[in-house]
């Protein structure tokens, strides 16, 4: 018999799904054209319900379900993280979905369902579980890329996204079959033991390859990188919002615990060399966007570099850093594409750079949001994407990474222009036409409130986060 304490350890998920079912349920009982705001307040109420169980998980920690599941403060961090983005995107949603006259209450219990998947990711013991857990949140987001599917490059958005990341998949599943034909084995605490003996197979070195290929794809790191825009673009705002984030981290924290706890081998330099051209590809490709969504595309894959830098850095303070940057890039850059997401209009017209002139005066408010964001990402002190830098970069040069360190603050120089352009043209430059901008809604507004928070917040008073990241960091690799 299943004791109490597994279903409490798993009981985030459980609640995710019971609203999502929920939506679902209610779905039909609404009529066609109607607003599908009361499902999203329901889903809302989820992710809520969702935290409130995180916070009693946390309680009691430990492994679950012939430990096929881990409980520590490592999970409980992304799981955090990752109910927080999508309670923010369900919120940024309510006004967008009929905006654009989408009346499919489907598209809540999806960012439940996915989400469900993310937060299991993150305490998967079992790289069988782990698999799972990354196709439910796959499938999750190839449908919602293509929610606009009246719109030919939403539906082309979203058959590359599922055709790409079903290739990506199987190479994590081959990579995963692999490592159990080298140790007989697919548990990660399993692994560990076996790897840490130091004898280890051209089998294991091919089955690393292989899922970091699966694995990259799914954060958009260099050279598996190429789905991004085209992807980015077609999908609704919000839903970039969603997946320019949350799959990452959750797939992050699995890459952490494959790599740090699981103690593979081979995997340092697959590390550095796509983490090299994550940046370099990402930023150079993001200065000749003129495309707002596309430049945050190229953009996300620059940042996925940043982050790996983490990675290449000694275990401690690597896996805290890389804790942290999650953490700090989910706030701005879901705050970043709510801003789009309202500004874009029906049909999402005003995405180019050149359409967002004078947002200044048209819009103080939005403008002074979006400039927070993009200082954020750019790494201006006072936001929380310069201690994440700070952080990342400090635990490359204690590990003796200078050249690394040296590429990434390079990079980092590059980002600044294509992010102070859009400032720029916001504050500097006169609109060709000026086309009255819809006032933000209050459930948009909570959901910018909360991003400009976490933002400053983040680049304010780290402590707290840095300690509860550094407390994840040491049970991971203990």
């Amino acid at each position: 018999m299943i004791p109490t304490e597994d279903y409490i350890r798993l009981l985030p998920e459980i609640v995710l799904t019971v609203f999502g079912v929920i939506v679902m349920l209610a779905e039909p009982l609404l009529g066609p054209r109607a607003s599908r705001k009361p499902l999203g307040i329901v889903a809302l109420a989820g992710t809520l319900a969702a935290l409130a169980a995180t916070v009693l998980q946390a309680d009691n920690q430990g492994l679950a379900f012939f430990s096929l599941v881990l409980v520590d403060d490592f999970s409980v961090f992304f799981h955090f993280v990752i109910e927080l983005i999508a309670a923010v995107v369900i919120l940024a949603s309510l006004e967008y979905l009929d905006t654009q006259q989408i009346h499919a209450g489907e598209f809540y219990a999806l960012i439940l369902f996915g989400s469900v998947g993310m937060v299991l990711m993150s305490s998967a013991m079992e790289l069988v579980l782990v698999f799972i857990a990354l196709e439910i949140s796959s499938i999750s987001t190839y449908i919602l890329a293509g929610f606009r599917r009246r719109i030919a490059i939403s539906s082309e958005s979203s058959l590359k996204y599922f055709l790409l990341g079903s290739f990506a998949t199987a190479f994590f599943l081959y990579g995963v079959a692999l490592v159990f034909g080298a140790t007989g084995s697919t548990s990660i605490i399993d692994l560990g033991m076996v790897l840490r003996t130091g004898h280890h197979s051209a089998l294991v070195f091919c089955a690393v390859a292989m899922m970091f290929v699966g694995l990259g794809f799914k954060i958009a790191a260099a050279p598996f990188h190429v789905w991004t825009p085209d992807v980015y673009e077609g999908a609704p705002a919000p839903v970039v919002a969603l997946m320019s984030t949350a799959p990452k981290a959750a797939v992050f924290a699995v890459m952490l615990r494959i790599f740090f706890m699981a103690s593979v081998p081979g995997w340092f330099w697959l590390v550095w060399i796509s983490s090299v051209l994550s940046m370099f590809i990402g930023n150079i490709g993001a200065l000749v966007q003129s495309n707002v969504k596309r430049m945050l595309a190229y953009s996300s894959i620059a940042h996925a570099g940043y982050l790996l830098i983490a990675f290449a850095a000694a275990q401690g303070i690597g896996v805290s850093a890389a804790m942290f940057y999650t953490a700090a890039y989910a706030a701005m850059n879901v705050g970043a594409f709510a801003v789009v997401s309202h500004f874009a209009a029906a049909g999402e017209r005003y995405v180019s750079i050149d359409d967002y002139a004078g947002l200044g005066r048209r819009h103080p408010v939005l403008a002074a949001c979006l400039t927070i964001f993009l200082l954020s990402l750019i790494g201006i002190p006072v936001t929380g994407g310069f201690f994440a830098k700070f952080y990342v970069f400090s635990a490359a040069l204690r590990s003796n990474l200078v050249g690394l360190t040296v590429l990434g603050v390079i990079n980092s120089a590059i980002a600044a222009y294509y992010y102070l352009r859009v400032i720029v043209v916001m504050y500097m430059r006169e609109p060709e036409q000026e086309e009255p901008l819809p006032p933000i809604s209050p459930t948009l507004g909570v959901a910018l409130a909360v991003s400009v928070l976490a933002t400053i917040y983040l680049g304010v008073l780290p402590g707290h986060v840095l300690e509860f990241a550094q407390a994840g960091a040491a049970q991971l690799i203990k």
